[in-house]
């Protein structure tokens, strides 16, 4: 069998080499954490959401970020401290503005298709992850947002997505706990949730069961490309100060977050994902009133930029925001305030007596779209760069990334990543 070594064990990494595995390959998965989903795929927002594809390269999107700069509450802060990576991140994002509408529908068709591939492992390995499958409702309380949500409706629309209008007294039907004065909202049936955690978690054992090796507690300190002989990983102990130890691989996916610009450097490449921190709370629904007054079908709070997952009986998950700081993973009280009385605010029957707060980098592209192809040296593949949408679209992202592996393996012309997005069919979907 081909070998071949997956640098990062997130939802990205671990469905990999999976689909990897399902293919006949000998995958080595490598991660600095401990266990697998211990980083941007600990306690995201837990929705699978093709009803949430918007990219955000727009005029409006820019401004809110001017006017947000030095407001510490607010849903989109950017650190006013320059860098030149964030420079040049923020000119790429401002210019693929001109690409909105067509990556919005690509964004839609990707995450449509993501749904049957992550439901098809979690019942093949027989796993549950706290899946509710109850739709997603997004709600609007100004007029001007949902004007601009019938808009975005278009453009889901064209990508394949129903997503019906609702005013107010269908919002109270479809979830009865919520408050608020709404001027209407959009829901999406065929949208659900889930716990990326557990789902990480399981699947990476299944992978273990069917032969793969998980390389965990492992510092991957360089990546090299030995052209046509493959590809060296070093790697030591995370903490440790000994030798690396090298490993030589036939070819390597790059599923690595944040780190995956590094990587790509060292490999030749550029990938120019920027680490944008989202936080969220989890609410342990520790009483009967909580657990009745917590809301069962997912939520988008357009305003807030705010969501909701209820995850299993005794769990609410809530997560919003956006920040631009670089690799700060610090977890800051003025982000995770507004989350705990938006809390209160909407649902005021849940106590917020216990409440876990967290904070992940989302690795994100300028153009909102992930990389998934070959780089330039032979035996070198990434499938990185999800932003926001990482658990909506990576089980399509790695069907497509495996295959481009099996292609280049097996010497047959491969499409592009961007000609498998736009013919997905070719991926059994």
């Amino acid at each position: 069998m081909t070998s071949i070594a997956v640098i990062g064990a997130g939802i990205t990494g671990i469905t990999t080499a999976y689909k990897l595995i399902q293919r006949g390959f000998d995958v080595t998965v490598f991660d600095r954490q401990p266990y697998a989903a211990m980083e941007t795929s600990f306690a995201n927002g837990g929705q699978l959401s093709a009803s949430n594809a918007e990219v955000w390269n727009q005029p409006s999107t820019f401004l809110k970020g001017i006017k947000w700069m030095l407001t510490k509450d607010a849903p989109l802060l950017v650190n006013p401290k320059p860098s030149w990576h964030k420079l040049s991140w923020m000119a790429e994002f401002v210019l693929a503005a001109r690409n909105y509408e067509q990556n919005t529908i690509a964004t839609t068709k990707l995450a449509i298709a993501a749904r049957a591939h992550l439901l098809d492992m979690a019942e093949r390995e027989g796993f549950s992850f706290d899946a509710e499958k109850r739709g997603i409702l997004h709600v609007y309380e100004e007029k001007s947002e949902f004007a601009h949500a019938a808009k975005v409706n278009t453009l889901l629309e064209k990508g394949g997505l129903k997503r019906v209008a609702v005013g107010p007294e269908e919002i109270a039907a479809i979830e009865p706990t919520i408050r608020g004065n709404f001027v209407g909202g959009f829901f999406t049936e065929s949208d659900f949730t889930g716990d990326i955690h557990k789902y990480t978690s399981n699947l990476a054992e299944a992978c273990r069961r069917h032969g793969a090796r998980l390389t965990f507690s492992a510092d991957v300190t360089r990546l090299k490309s030995d052209g046509e002989k493959g590809v060296d990983v070093f790697w030591r102990k995370a903490g440790a100060a000994t030798d690396a130890t090298r490993q030589h691989f036939d070819a390597v996916v790059v599923c690595a977050g944040v780190a995956s610009r590094k990587f790509a450097a060292q490999l030749g490449d550029r990938v120019n994902v920027y680490p944008v921190k989202g936080y969220s709370i989890t609410v342990n629904l520790t009483d009967a009133e909580s657990r009745a007054g917590a809301p069962m079908v997912s939520l988008l709070d357009d305003h807030a930029k705010i969501v909701t997952s209820r995850l299993g009986a005794d769990r609410l998950r809530i997560a919003g925001t956006a920040e631009f700081s670089g690799e700060n993973r610090d977890i800051k009280d003025a982000r995770i305030r507004p989350l705990v009385e938006w809390c209160r605010t909407r649902f005021p029957g849940v106590s917020t007596s216990s409440v876990i707060p967290w904070a992940g980098l989302r690795p994100m592209m300028p153009n909102m779209m992930p990389k998934v192809g070959q780089g330039r040296r032979p035996g070198v593949f990434y499938n990185t760069g999800h932003g926001h949408l990482g658990w909506t679209l990576s089980a399509i992202t790695a069907e497509m990334i495996a295959g481009e592996v099996a292609a280049a393996k097996s010497r047959q012309p491969r499409a592009s990543a961007q000609e498998a997005k736009g013919t997905l069919a070719t991926h059994g979907v």
